[in-house]
C-alpha cells in the first residue's frame, strides 16, 4: 500500500477509534510485535505517526520503522545477549532526557514491552524521574510468531498450560534461577526466548529432568518476517541440527507435542509454497507409531 493510501486509511481509523493524543513530554513504551507490521496495534501505529523521537530495539523490523512520521528522529538502542550493547541505565536516561525537552518519545520494543522486554525497568525509571508514560502491549513472538510457524501455543487435545522462559540473562548466560526439573515436569509445552546460543545446555537440562529425547522441537527464526525459517527436530538432535543448519538468531525454541500440529497448521507455507497440509496430524502420528 502506498503512503498516500495508508494516510487516508489511517485518518479514517483515527476518526472512528478516537485514539489517545501523544502529548509532548510523554514516553510511550510500545510493543512492536514479532516483526510483521500488520501485527502492530492501532495504538502502536498511532505512536509511530506522532512521535518526535523513536528509540528502537534490535528486534524491531525495518518495515515497522518505515511507518514513523517523516522528520522523526529514529535512534537505535538495541540490546542483544552476549554482544556489546547500550547499558540499560543509559537507555532509560536517554528517554528521560528527550522527554524533559518536551519531545514525544516512543520507546519501541520487539514483541511486548513487559515480556522479556525490560519495559518494567524503564517504566520504573520514568516513575522515579516523574515522567508521564503510557504502556502499549504488543503481540509477543511466543504467541504471534509461533502462529506464523503453524504452531499453536495451546491446543485442547495436547496442553492446557504453556510456559514462556528466557534463554539468557542480561549478561548472556543461562538464568541460574530456572528450576529445569519443575519446568520439565510441569509444563507440556515450553517456549524458550533467546535461547539458541545455549541450546545444548537447555536440551540437556530438560532431558536430565525426564523429557523424552524424541520429543518434538521447533526452532523458529525471525518469526513472522519475510526471513522466517523453521527447523523441526527432536530434543536430542536439536543442538546439532541447529548448528548444522546455521539457523540464525533471533529464534524461539518450542518443546512439546504442539510442534506436531505444524503438519496441519502451517498456513504460511501452504499459501506461499503450495505445501499440502495434513487435516489430522495427531492421528497421522498415531498411525505411524503403531505401524
Amino acid at each position: 500500500m502506498s503512503r498516500p493510501n495508508l494516510t487516508f486509511a489511517w485518518n479514517a481509523v483515527r476518526s472512528a477509534a478516537e485514539l489517545p493524543q501523544f502529548e509532548p513530554g510523554w514516553v510511550w513504551l510500545v510493543g512492536a510485535g514479532p516483526g510483521d507490521p500488520g501485527l502492530l496495534t492501532l495504538h502502536a501505529l498511532n505512536a509511530l505517526q506522532h512521535a518526535d523521537i523513536v528509540v528502537y530495539d534490535a528486534l524491531v523490523d525495518d518495515s515497522i520503522l518505515k511507518l514513523a512520521r517523516p522528520g522523526a528522529v529514529v535512534e537505535y538502542a538495541g540490546k542483544r545477549g552476549g554482544k556489546p550493547s547500550p547499558k540499560q541505565r543509559d537507555i532509560s536516561l536517554r528517554l528521560i532526557e528527550w522527554a524533559r525537552k518536551g519531545k514525544r518519545v516512543l520507546r519501541l520494543k520487539g514483541g511486548d514491552p513487559f515480556l522479556f522486554g525490560r519495559g518494567g525497568e524503564e517504566a520504573l525509571a520514568l516513575v522515579a524521574a516523574q515522567i508521564p508514560f503510557r504502556v502499549v502491549p504488543g503481540v509477543t513472538s511466543g504467541v504471534g510468531g509461533l502462529a506464523y510457524a503453524g504452531i499453536p501455543a495451546t491446543h485442547r487435545d495436547i496442553n492446557h498450560a504453556v510456559t514462556f522462559v528466557t534463554g539468557h540473562m542480561a549478561g548472556g548466560d543461562v538464568p541460574d534461577s530456572i528450576n529445569w526439573r519443575a519446568l520439565a515436569e510441569g509444563s507440556p509445552v515450553i517456549v524458550v526466548y533467546m535461547g539458541l546460543k545455549h541450546l545444548p545446555r537447555i536440551t540437556s537440562e530438560l532431558m536430565s529432568a525426564g523429557r523424552s529425547a524424541d520429543e518434538p522441537v521447533a526452532i523458529v527464526s525471525q518469526a513472522s518476517t519475510a526471513r522466517q525459517q523453521v527447523l523441526e527436530t527432536t530434543l536430542a538432535r536439536a543442538a546439532d541440527d541447529a548448528a548444522t543448519s546455521g539457523i540464525p538468531a533471533p529464534a524461539l525454541i518450542v518443546v512439546g507435542e504442539a510442534v506436531r500440529l505444524r503438519a496441519g497448521l502451517d498456513w504460511l507455507s501452504a499459501a506461499t509454497q503450495g505445501r499440502k497440509l495434513d487435516p489430522d496430524p495427531l492421528r497421522t502420528k498415531a498411525k505411524r507409531d503403531t505401524a
